[in-house]
Parts: structure tokens; C-alpha cells; sequence
């Protein structure tokens, strides 16, 4: 299930396209408006995201969406059909659609962008690791065995791959992971990390992949 960050201040344009694309089988998190970004944007596959918003515009927001994750793709929604407006917002986003717009030209344009940057990091080597992210299997490279993971593991491992040389915290960590508020204290994100550490490290005393940040969280590094 792909996770959408859809930002827009219009009440009724954002409930029929939350509706329309929870239908679809999409999950979808509406913000009105940037202020609360920092907390949702880590654990989203793609941002759907309006011009005219309160507070910062959606090219102020979209610019500094990618400035701090390039492969987090962004479709623009705009009421403005000036060129120099689409300009302006292709020069960072991915796609620009205006409205009105019919569902489904929206639904095609973001499978468009989801399978362009899901297909870009479809295989990844990261050390002596090979992570088939669309099929799900971790491969030694040493040993050419393949890891076996729990579901819980190996999306724990797609979601530090999703956020390459980030330093998640454990919050970001568990809600992006388990859907869920992390409540301090609880010892769960901490337990599947070691016990993935030790299927994928090759010194899981001395982790080389999954790195602690003391006081902050973890970060795996390209």
C-alpha cells in the first residue's frame, strides 16, 4: 500500500480526493496546511501537494521537500494555469496538474511517478548486502544465501533505505514502520532492530549498516 502526503487547505476538494483515493486502496494523510510536514513527510511514498496554501505556499514547501529528500517524488495541484506557473513549479516538483481534474488522470499520474522511483530503487547493494525491495529478499553477496526476514523486518529495512543518510528518530521510526504514536518506553522498535542486526550485520556487536546515533536514533548510510 503506497502512502500518500496529499497537503491542501480547500475542505471539500481535500475530503473527495482523500475519499476517492482511500477507495482506490491508497493510504492518505491530509494536512491543510505545511505546518505539521516534519512529522508525516518520512514515512510518505509520494507528495500530493496544492499552490495556494496558509502559511508557506506549495512552491516554498515542494523546494524544501526536495532539498531534503530528492527521491521523494511530488505532484503539484494548482488552480493557477499560467506557463510561468507551471514553470515554476516543474522546476522542482514532478508532475503539475491543474484544476478542475478528473480522478482518475490524478490516480494515472501518480502510478506514473510511483513506478518511476519505485523502479529506480528496485535492487540496491548496500555493503555486503543485495536488497531486492519489490520482491522482498535480502541476498548475502558473500555467501550468495539469502536472508530470511519477517514481514516487520524487512519494512524496517525498506524504510531506512526509503530515508538513505537521514538520522530517523525513533518516533519517525515507529510510525512510519507500525502506523502507531511511539509511546516513550516502549522496547519494541528497539528489539526488531537488534534482532535484524543480527541476520544482516556481519558483526551485529559492532554494526556497520544499522547505526546508532546516540541520542537521536539510527541512520543507514549509502
Amino acid at each position: 500500500m503506497f502512502r500518500i502526503l496529499y497537503i491542501e487547505d480547500e475542505k471539500e476538494i481535500g475530503q473527495w480526493v482523500t475519499r476517492d483515493l482511500t477507495e482506490r486502496g491508497y493510504e492518505v494523510t491530509w494536512l491543510e496546511s505545511g505546518e505539521e510536514l516534519e512529522k508525516y513527510i518520512v514515512a510518505a511514498d509520494i507528495v500530493v501537494l496544492d499552490v495556494m496554501l496558509p502559511g508557506l505556499d506549495g512552491f516554498s514547501i515542494g523546494k524544501r521537500i526536495k532539498k531534503e529528500n530528492k527521491k521523494l517524488p511530488i505532484l503539484m495541484l494548482s488552480a493557477r494555469t499560467a506557463v510561468e506557473d507551471k514553470i515554476e513549479g516543474l522546476n522542482f516538483a514532478d508532475d503539475y496538474l491543474t484544476k478542475p481534474f478528473h480522478p482518475d488522470e490524478l490516480v494515472a499520474r501518480l502510478e506514473v511517478l510511483l513506478r518511476r522511483y519505485q523502479k529506480n530503487d528496485d535492487v540496491l547493494e548496500l555493503q555486503h548486502l543485495k536488497i531486492h525491495t519489490k520482491e522482498m529478499r535480502v541476498i548475502n553477496r558473500q555467501t550468495n544465501d539469502e536472508i530470511q526476514l519477517t514481514g516487520k523486518q524487512f519494512y524496517l529495512l525498506q524504510f531506512f533505505i526509503r530515508h538513505l543518510n537521514q538520522i530517523l528518530t525513533k518516533e519517525q521510526l515507529y510510525e512510519g514502520v507500525w502506523g502507531e504514536s511511539y509511546i516513550e518506553g516502549d522496547k519494541t522498535l528497539m528489539v526488531h532492530i537488534r534482532y535484524l542486526r543480527e541476520k544482516i550485520e556481519i558483526n551485529p556487536a559492532k554494526p556497520m549498516i544499522i547505526e546508532t546515533i546516540r541520542g537521536i536514533g539510527y541512520r543507514v548510510k549509502l
